[in-house]
């Protein structure tokens, strides 16, 4: 039961509704956070705006926080992913799209939105959602690159949102509760991806301590890493 029934008082009750309206002062006019368009959340991702029907206005992480990263395959390409997430008849789409030739990023819904991806409401809201071009069955459509590509990106985002690296909060789609689907599947290298994912978080933080111009430190790029091909 969402209130405990009888038991809760009127000060509990207040609090309860308070936080229900403070996930919704979003939708008043006015209180929209400052969005530029075509701006990414990721450098070097190209926007390609999802229609409006298959993603949510929201504002994460002050109405729900991010604490996962989902990994889809496409079961198609790149360029059908795009497609369909334009179609405003989908009912779906992700926040961003890998390219498998050469790692190139998509950015599709912003990541203060909520995307219909997960076919679980409460892990839309919590949850950036990361669609791989290719097919389940065919372990040569994860390339090198896309995995390289992919885990700079997921690496990038956990810094942001301050999500752990590991396996409870780095999931597939199959392992969403009431997901009836089976991606990324059985040849997605899970142990070989989150080593690509700790390796590019190791290296972005080095490279901003070195942007940062601590003592016995040279400067260096950005902590944000640019994907293959963007």
């Amino acid at each position: 039961m969402l209130l405990g029934g009888a038991a809760v008082g009127v000060g509990a009750a207040g609090v309860a509704a308070w936080d229900e309206l403070s996930r919704w002062w979003w939708r008043v006019p006015g209180n929209d956070k400052p969005r530029t368009p075509g701006a990414v959340d990721y450098r070097g991702a190209e926007w390609v705006a999802a229609a409006s029907a298959n993603w949510r206005r929201g504002d994460r992480p002050d109405d729900y926080t991010v604490d996962r990263v989902i990994i889809h395959v496409v079961q198609g390409s790149y360029a059908v992913a795009l497609k369909v997430f334009r179609d405003p008849g989908h009912g779906a789409a992700t926040h961003y799209v890998v390219r498998g030739g050469d790692g190139h990023v998509a950015q599709c819904v912003r990541e203060l939105d909520v995307a219909f991806h997960a076919g679980n409401r409460a892990y839309n809201e919590r949850s950036v959602g990361i669609e791989h071009e290719g097919f389940v069955d065919r372990p040569r459509d994860f390339t090198d690159v896309m995995y390289a590509s992919s885990a700079r990106l997921t690496a990038d985002i956990c810094a942001r949102h301050d999500i752990p690296l590991d396996r409870e909060h780095i999931i597939g789609h199959h392992e969403v509760p009431g997901a009836d689907h089976t991606d990324p599947g059985r040849h997605w290298d899970w142990d070989r991806y989150l080593r690509l994912v700790r390796a590019a978080a190791k290296e972005a933080a080095e490279a901003g301590a070195r942007g940062s111009g601590r003592p016995g430190e040279s400067g260096g790029p950005s902590a944000s890493a640019e994907p293959s091909g963007g």
